[in-house]
């Protein structure tokens, strides 16, 4: 495991932006793992002018997206997939087709689970994963638990999980409760994983889960198994 230590959130936006561009420029066709939430918004940026300045081609790259609540679609301004249109995908030459946000509103979620495992097995799986991490120890929507569930699955959301993410809704009450993720075998499947970190909050939880048991308690925790792991972190 590296782990990178910078001082603002902007410096840590550059430096995990300069490693998934680095996979972009070394693999032009790379199935690209994509986290939504507040800490990739400022990485998405940076990739977004490279882009622009003709630094960085997305026109073959691929991506599987890590979540979406459940019982929104694509439509939804609180949807990851309004998400990732409005932070990266409308402003580079990635073909949309090529672009993959679990199903919100699918008829069967045990399905979709699926289908979804299925897709990051034929696309040869994912190249490089971008991880948040929660302030109770989740990656993806992956909550503390009495074991780990490794396929795509449909979640209760965790309290804590509902009210940290109430500042993006009009209130808490607003917030789904359920939410479609990727589990932790097709994070842990992923080739390389990079995980971001900013703010002072996340800290004891960065710490537990790089340096405390293996716990699905702390689901990022799990991460200690991976062989390719990089951190990226202003949490000082």
């Amino acid at each position: 495991m590296k782990i990178i230590r910078t001082k603002t959130y902007e410096e840590m936006s550059h430096e995990a932006a300069k490693i998934l561009a680095a996979q972009i420029v070394l693999k032009p066709n790379a199935v690209l793992g994509l986290a939504t939430g507040s800490s990739p918004i400022g990485l998405y940026d940076q990739l977004i002018e490279w882009n622009k300045q003709g630094e960085l081609d997305f026109s073959q790259i691929r991506s599987i997206n890590l979540d979406e609540y459940c019982g929104l679609d694509g439509t939804n301004d609180q949807s990851y997939r309004y998400f990732m249109d409005t932070h990266l995908f409308d402003h580079v030459n990635i073909d949309k087709q090529n672009t993959n946000v679990p199903n919100g509103k699918a008829a069967d979620y045990a399905a979709e689970g699926a289908r979804y495992d299925a897709l990051i097995e034929q696309m040869g799986g994912i190249d490089i994963q971008l991880l948040g991490i929660g302030p109770n120890g989740h990656i993806g929507f992956n909550e503390p638990d009495e074991f780990f569930t490794k396929e795509t699955h449909v979640v209760d959301l965790d309290p804590s999980t509902i009210e940290a993410n109430a500042r993006f809704f009009a209130s808490a009450d607003d917030v789904p409760r359920q939410a479609v993720t990727m589990g932790m075998g097709g994070i842990m499947g992923a080739k390389k994983i990079l995980l971001i970190a900013s703010g002072a909050s996340k800290k004891e939880i960065l710490e537990k889960a790089l340096f405390g048991p293996i716990t699905p308690e702390v689901p990022a925790s799990l991460l200690q198994l991976h062989p390719d792991v990089t951190v990226v972190c202003a949490v000082d």
